[in-house]
């Protein structure tokens, strides 16, 4: 008899591990590598921004500083854009290329882009579902453990696998936005002349490199809830039924 428990399950997690370390890796290298590339407009990211807010009638959007490297947001609430120590005042192809992609975001709030509607829609319920799935899943495997059947502890457990499935379905829809407000910065950057035709390219690999993250969080999930499926039909005996 071995003095631990190995759960091979894991092993399916791993996948996702490494993608999210190299998605990781992709970002920090290509985001310094370009921060060290001066555009040769000499814009400063908040002066790229702003000037891209009020091309697109959104002067009621104000820009602030916060502190932090790539804490770039943009808040929907205050309707505030707020830049990072490292892309504030920068003047580097990849600080514009950020700054940019969060005026994208304001934009698609300006304009009621159907997707950023949707993921506002399923912050709530998806925080909701996120907080209940752990104790669903471990009450049913509880009551499982104890049941003759065990249907009634994986009714429960299913219902908290149900219930964490909600977080995939925010990453998904977290997607066409990222990719969208992206896609909204680069058009602009290359039509408004802020960046030469080879700035575009180099800012197109730092939000490409950042968009993998996105990818990487919705894989790790997917591959997560595989797992969790696995378990609970191993610790219920439904794996063991014909």
């Amino acid at each position: 008899m071995g003095f631990f428990y190995f759960d091979w399950t894991i092993i399916i997690v791993i996948p996702a591990m490494l993608f999210a370390l190299y998605a990781q890796s992709k970002v920090k290298s290509t985001y310094n590598k370009y921060s060290a590339v001066r555009n040769m407009r000499g814009y400063t990211a908040r002066e790229v921004a702003r000037r891209i807010l009020d091309e697109n009638g959104l002067n009621d959007v104000q820009i602030e500083h916060i502190s932090g490297n790539l804490t770039d947001h943009f808040d929907p609430k205050s309707n505030v854009i707020r830049l990072s120590d490292s892309v504030d005042n920068s003047t580097s192809v990849a600080a514009i290329g950020v700054a940019a992609h969060e005026v994208g975001h304001a934009i698609q709030h300006a304009t009621n882009y159907a997707p950023v509607k949707i993921r506002t829609a399923l912050v709530p319920v998806t925080n909701f579902g996120s907080r209940i799935s752990t104790m669903l899943i471990m009450i049913g495997l509880i009551v499982a453990g104890f049941s003759q059947s065990g249907d009634t502890g994986f009714i429960i457990a299913i219902i908290g696998l149900l219930a964490y499935c909600l977080v995939a379905v925010f990453q998904f829809v977290t997607l066409p936005v990222e990719f969208n407000a992206s896609n909204r910065a680069l058009k602009t950057l290359e039509n408004m002349g802020f960046l030469y035709d080879e700035e575009v390219t180099q800012a197109k690999k730092v939000l490409s490199a950042a968009a993998l993250t996105y990818v990487a969080a919705l894989a790790a999930t997917l591959l997560t809830i595989l797992r969790l499926f696995l378990i609970i039909m191993r610790s219920t005996g439904r794996n063991r039924r014909n």
